[in-house]
């Protein structure tokens, strides 16, 4: 955590730590690790919460947990930019990170790959590996996921890539 600003480690360190190894074929094992996900993603989206810092909902979209979908935005400018998120549980989860994905925004940036994938390759794939299995879906929003928007929403915004709701809504009407 050596050069992380002091927000960051403090919200870092308050969102649980996993401790089962199991993935989408390991049967009761993965349940357990379901649950552990579950707390995790709880206390980090009620601390979020407490702290006016809110900025996305997921669930899973199937009953065994594979599959995530849901929104998360992002406040630029004081107007917020709202994207779809989804992504899928690796079978070699939790050794492998989840590619999160931001559809709407596929092809906007070099900062992605094919499906609307966010490239998170240089900073935290390495983190999450040194960090395996302790680090869970709560922790790849937070260290991949938010800082990814920090870095590129604002870009994208100011380099008219991606327009807000209101705007695109009002060029249509004229």
């Amino acid at each position: 955590m050596e050069g992380w600003d002091p927000s960051t480690k403090s919200t870092l360190t308050r969102i649980p730590l996993l401790t089962t190894k199991a993935g989408p074929r390991d049967g009761d094992a993965w349940t357990a690790r379901l649950k552990e996900e579950y707390k995790s993603l709880i206390a980090y989206t009620q601390m979020n919460k407490s702290n006016d810092n809110d900025w996305f909902r997921i669930s899973a979209s199937n009953p065994e947990g594979t599959r995530w979908t849901g929104k998360c935005w992002y406040i630029h400018n004081l107007l917020k930019y709202e994207f779809d998120l989804q992504f899928d549980i690796p079978i070699t989860y939790p050794a492998t990170a989840p590619e999160l994905e931001l559809p709407q925004i596929d092809g906007k940036t070099q900062k992605m790959y094919r499906g609307g994938k966010i490239c998170l390759t240089v900073h935290f794939k390495p983190l999450w590996a040194k960090n395996c299995p302790r680090f869970g879906i709560a922790h790849a929003l937070c260290l991949g996921l938010a800082p990814w928007l920090a870095a590129e929403i604002p870009i994208l915004v100011d380099s008219g890539m991606i327009k807000h709701k209101d705007d695109a809504a009002s060029s249509a009407e004229s």
